[in-house]
């Protein structure tokens, strides 16, 4: 059994630690507010390119001279997964949930026969993902030292993946990332934006009037496709931001209150030994009175 001395070094211990993680829990609760507006206010604008480049899309269908990054190789051999994960640990299942989907998507194409390439965004992400994939993996971004996230960061990424493409070294590309929901709910989302997928028009979108383009349709998509690819990068940047911050402030509130309940056994289980001791020498006290 433990001794008294170490018994109230471990509660000191467990105290310390207690303060450590409210305050995390604190920190991320003062940054997810900001994270979380931005990756919402950047939602509407990514959705609104991808109609717009959609509606494009339909009207040059069947053109010979549409851009590679819609129409594709014509081949699916070579898959690149873009892998974005967060910089920094402590956020539950966060960064291990997307290196998962990842991990699931590499294994399913693998068995298909195809070649898989994995480009990483983030630390914990290329770290997870080495470990059974280091011949796969092709290159990786750090942003660690990146305090706020920018435009110029996502377009930086995109303009790598795009000379990649044209170089002939993947056929499709799948972006993943982790949705931000809420605090407690992030879900990982694989989205493929190489060849960009059009989603089919609905009834009433058929019967919209068309328009006519200026310049044409194959020039607008030359120009618009590689910065839509930005646009998604930059969004799922913006959505694991928001999404780690939630997931660390519940990890630490789920740490700070196990915390509080090892303190409050510890303190019960110090309490009962100290008792006994003193009991204890009290018996022997009195026994040494009365043989006396």
């Amino acid at each position: 059994m433990a001794s008294l001395k170490d018994m109230r070094v471990r509660i000191a211990s467990t105290k310390a630690t207690q303060k450590i993680t409210k305050a995390m829990q604190m920190v991320a609760a003062s940054k997810l507010r900001r994270a979380q507006q931005a990756a919402e206010a950047a939602r509407p604008y990514a959705e609104r390119m991808d109609a717009v480049i959609s509606n494009i899309a339909t009207a040059a269908a069947g053109s010979g001279s549409a851009p590679k990054l819609l129409t594709g190789t014509g081949n699916d051999k070579v898959h690149l997964l873009l892998v974005c994960t967060g910089e920094r640990g402590l956020s539950g299942a966060f960064n291990s949930s997307i290196a998962r989907l990842a991990r699931e998507k590499a294994f399913s194409l693998m068995n298909q026969g195809k070649e898989v390439k994995i480009f990483c965004v983030g630390r914990k992400g290329y770290e997870s993902l080495r470990r059974q994939f280091d011949r796969q993996i092709v290159g990786h971004v750090d942003l660690r030292a990146v305090k706020v996230l920018s435009f110029k960061d996502a377009e930086g990424i995109a303009k790598k993946i795009i000379e990649m493409f044209d170089n002939g070294e993947f056929d499709v590309c799948t972006l993943f990332y982790s949705r931000f929901k809420s605090v407690i709910a992030q879900v990982p989302t694989a989205q493929q934006i190489v060849p960009l997928v059009v989603e089919e028009k609905d009834a009433k979108a058929a019967a919209a009037p068309a328009y006519e383009y200026e310049p044409e349709e194959d020039e607008i998509l030359t120009t618009l496709l590689p910065r839509n690819l930005a646009v998604q990068v930059f969004r799922a940047l913006l959505e694991n931001n928001a999404s780690f911050y939630g997931a660390q402030m519940s990890a630490m509130d789920n740490a700070t209150r196990n915390a509080g309940e090892m303190i409050r056994k510890q303190t019960i289980t110090y309490n009962r030994t100290r008792q006994a001791m003193i009991t204890k020498e009290l018996i022997e006290i009195i026994s040494g009175a009365e043989a006396v």
